[in-house]
């Protein structure tokens, strides 16, 4: 099922079945429980990110091409991002004044896992078995803050207002049982700057989610960024990223200096 977050023309926020043809079936259900077409055509006023999640679990440098000869993480690197990272298809990246007069904000292309049921201690073999289904993310990032100012302020830098861009289509796990199997891209002002296998990654998503889960409840609803594949760089305002996942779509998002 491919499933959309979507403002009604009346003001509610209902999630939808995306159909073949485009239209939208009003959804009923969980993200534990799963969802369920009710038949009731959706007229949309706005497309929103597919899911507010319970909590934001990040990735850091999780391709095994970034390490070229380095050895490679004997753990993944874990972070958090909040609420207000979140950000709509379509809707801009606003660069903040504290990060915009270095220059080093950039856009992260990464695919996004949203679980469905939770758990404690999950073992990798049984690892997919707890995932929803699959989406996009920006993990956008203001590598000044991260790196090196300020003493390596990741949530700083990672944790601005509208720099976790979502969407556009949640995937069901049924429809994508490998998802070492999919291929991202990203375009900035259609040029291609990321081409990458999500097989290239260090940690797979069973592996990421058994580690994830080791002494931590992963709950419903609770979403995973597996990093970012080489090409990531910085942007300015007036730029435009848009980054693809087949079969999930192309989040498209404008960048704009904050007013």
């Amino acid at each position: 099922m491919r499933i959309q977050r979507h403002l009604t023309e009346d003001g509610r926020t209902v999630h939808a079945a995306l159909q073949p043809d485009g239209t939208l079936l009003e959804l009923q259900g969980t993200f534990e429980s799963g969802f369920t077409a009710s038949g009731v055509p959706v007229r949309s006023r706005k497309l929103l990110h597919p899911l507010v999640p319970a909590s934001i679990l990040g990735i850091g440098a999780n391709y095994k091409a970034l390490f070229q000869d380095k050895p490679l993480p004997e753990y993944p690197i874990v972070f958090f991002k909040c609420h207000n990272t979140l950000q709509h298809p379509g809707d801009p990246v606003i660069l903040p004044r504290l990060a915009i007069r270095a220059e080093t904000v950039k856009f992260e292309g990464e695919l996004a896992v949203v679980i469905g049921r939770g758990g404690k201690n999950i073992p990798e073999a049984d690892a997919l078995r707890h995932v929803f289904g699959y989406t996009i993310a920006n993990d956008v990032s203001a590598s000044d803050w991260q790196q090196s100012r300020v003493g390596n302020q990741w949530c700083k830098g990672k944790g601005f207002d509208t720099f976790c861009p979502l969407g556009p289509t949640l995937v069901t796990a049924d429809e994508i049982p490998d998802p070492a199997a999919l291929h991202l891209t990203t375009r900035v002002n259609g040029t291609l700057e990321q081409d990458s296998s999500i097989s290239g990654m260090c940690f797979s998503v069973p592996q990421l989610i058994a580690f994830l889960s080791a002494g931590h409840t992963l709950q419903p609803g609770d979403l995973i960024l597996t990093g970012t594949p080489p090409g990531a760089r910085f942007l300015q305002p007036g730029d435009r990223s848009e980054i693809t996942i087949d079969p999930i779509g192309t989040l498209s998002n404008p960048w704009i200096e904050e007013s």
